[in-house]
This record gives C-alpha cells, sequence and structure tokens, in this order.
C-alpha cells in the first residue's frame, strides 16, 4: 500500500511526520509521503497516485475536498481522517475494496488513538464480502451486487461457495474459519468451475471471485538452506494474513536458478517457481522498488526479490510487501491485477 499524508497545521504536520515514521518500519507499506498544506491543489494528484491517504484536518475540509474527486468504491482510494491530536482515527472513504478499514486500526493502534468504524458489517461483526475478496486478493466480476450479498449476510441468509476440488483452496477454508463468526457459510465443489475461480451464491445471485496472481519474490546468499528462506516467507506472509496455498508463484533472477534452496522451497510449497533473465532485471524500472549499490556492483542489477516479484506477476502488478531481510534472506511480495 502507497500512503500520502496530508495536513494543514503545524501540530498536524508534526503528527504525519510521526505516523510516517511508523509507517515505514511496517513491510506491508511500500511508502509514505508527507504532504502540508495546499489542499485543493494535492488531493487531486494524491487520489490517482497512492492507495491511500490520511488527512490530518477538520472532516469538514476534507468532505469539501474530495466530494467532487470521488467515483467508485471500486476505484476511489482508501481515506482517513484524524484530528490534529491523534485523539480518533476515522475511516471515511472505501472501507473495504480500498482498505480503509484495516488500515485505520493499524493507524489507531501506532498512535494509540481510538478507531472509528462506521460500515454496516463491521460494526455487527459479520464479514463482508468485498472484505474477503480484499483480504484474500481476489478480483470480483460484478461489483454491483457487492450490496446483494452483504445485505443478505446481514439478515442471516446462506450463503455457499462453490470450488474445483482439483485446486488446493486451503486458504479460503483457513480464513473463513477464522472470519465468518455466526454467518451461515456452506462449502461445495463441483468440476464446472475453473481452477482459479471460487463462485459465491446467494438466492439466486451469483459472484465470480477470480485469484489475481501472488507472487513471491526470494534473494539470498549462495547455499541458504530451504528452512532457513522458507522461515522468512512465513513471516512475510504472515504479516500479510494470508495462507502458503494462497502463492501462486515463486520468483528468483537467474543467477539462483541452481539455488538448491530455492528449489526445494518450491517442491515443498508445490508451486512453481520463476528465474526472471538478468537483461530484463537490468532494463526494469519501478519507482516503488528498493535499489540496492551492493547487488549492482555484484552483480549489474538493483535488487532481486522486489524487481523478480513484479516482473514475474505481470504488466501493472503491485508491491503489497517490500523488500525485508532475514539473515541472509530477502523476501518481496507482489500480486497481479485483476485477470
Amino acid at each position: 500500500m502507497k500512503v500520502a499524508i496530508i495536513s494543514v497545521s503545524k501540530k498536524g504536520r508534526d503528527l504525519a511526520l510521526e505516523l510516517k515514521e511508523k509507517l515505514d518500519n511496517d513491510s506491508t507499506i511500500i511508502k509514505t509521503d508527507v504532504f502540508h498544506k495546499d489542499v485543493k491543489h494535492n488531493f487531486p494528484i494524491l487520489f490517482e497516485e497512492y492507495d491511500s491517504i490520511i488527512a490530518i484536518m477538520a472532516s469538514g475540509i476534507l468532505i469539501r475536498t474530495i466530494a467532487p474527486l470521488i467515483e467508485s468504491k471500486v476505484t476511489d482510494p482508501a481515506i482517513l481522517n484524524i484530528d490534529d491530536n491523534a485523539n480518533f482515527v476515522i475511516s471515511t472513504l472505501s472501507g473495504h475494496l480500498g482498505g480503509a478499514n484495516r488500515l485505520t486500526h493499524k493507524v489507531a493502534q501506532l498512535l494509540d488513538a481510538t478507531p472509528v468504524i462506521t460500515t454496516s458489517t463491521d460494526v455487527n461483526r459479520k464479514l463482508g464480502i468485498d472484505v474477503l475478496a480484499k483480504d484474500l486478493y481476489l478480483s470480483i466480476d460484478d461489483t454491483k451486487e457487492i450490496l446483494y450479498f452483504n445485505k443478505g449476510i446481514l439478515e442471516g441468509k446462506n450463503i455457499s461457495f462453490v470450488m474445483n476440488s482439483e485446486k488446493n483452496f486451503d486458504y479460503l477454508i483457513k480464513y473463513l474459519n477464522e472470519n465468518t463468526l455466526e454467518m451461515d457459510v456452506s462449502i461445495n465443489y463441483s468440476s464446472e468451475v475453473k481452477y482459479d475461480e471460487i463462485h459465491v451464491q446467494m438466492d439466486s445471485h451469483r459472484l465470480i471471485l477470480k485469484e489475481k496472481d501472488v507472487v513471491v519474490g526470494i534473494g539470498c546468499r549462495r547455499g541458504k538452506e530451504c528452512e532457513k528462506i522458507f522461515e522468512g516467507l512465513k513471516i512475510s506472509i504472515n504479516e500479510l494474513n494470508i495462507h502458503e496455498s494462497r502463492i501462486n508463484f515463486l520468483s528468483s533472477a537467474e543467477i539462483k536458478k541452481d539455488e538448491k534452496g530455492i528449489l526445494e522451497l518450491s517442491k515443498k510449497l508445490d508451486v512453481p517457481v520463476y528465474f526472471v533473465e538478468l537483461d530484463k532485471l537490468r532494463l526494469f524500472e519501478s519507482n516503488d522498488i528498493q535499489k540496492s549499490e551492493f547487488v549492482k556492483s555484484k552483480f549489474g542489477i538493483y535488487g532481486v526479490s522486489e524487481p523478480s516479484a513484479l516482473i514475474t506477476a505481470g504488466f501493472d502488478s503491485e508491491l503489497i510487501y517490500k523488500k525485508t531481510s532475514y539473515d541472509g534472506v530477502t523476501i518481496a511480495v507482489a500480486v497481479s491485477k485483476a485477470k
């Protein structure tokens, strides 16, 4: 997640800098930039370039500024509102698909503030279908149906998940067991459902959830054992709250194609591994990746885990976990755009 923090007062700016320092230590936050004043000029730019905007200002200023910019719950960024004294962190826009509710809880904990969430499913301790899709990196074929499904969940209707039995959906089963609370959920299997799809049914309505590709990029010292690499991977995906069965691909640089630890991990997870050519890594450009002069001096490329993950995930993919080191192992995670 790429986060912009914007403030209008000196006290708000001090809070913004404090929050940036805390968020920069979170591997799931890809970058955090701070803006001050010039709200009308900055907001249209922030809407286009950031996944979330944290506005430290009066709610009236925020609402009047974003009103002309709002388009859709599918595309609008997450927006949080914080007062200068950091008493409250309010999820203001795109609570589910944009991730504002989850970020609100994270920021409130960092600032020892009170999180304010108003979405019906959350306050009634129900799981929204759009929350499930967001958390598990699934696209939704018809977002207009979200309202019907979430209303039905609130009313206690049965919701059925139908999958292909040949595919490992442990990640979904685990997620539902941990998050459905008192919801009426059933699991069914059908060979007619495509391998990478989950069909969700309620009454005569149906949604199709489709997996985006989750790619784990790996860099490591020569001879690093499989278990050591796996330890770093497990820490990373635990911070993302995803199960190992949700991983679609592993990726690294072609200089690692004989690395026994990575090859063994691919077999252990039953996930294919792609080794990206050095020429592709040299030519790859992204403002989101961290550049290492040490790696550049040794291999002629600025990094392994982040660019490998992004290249393997495909055009317009995005980092969801920035390069993080674990005793000689670096892990980054990217997700593809909706198929």
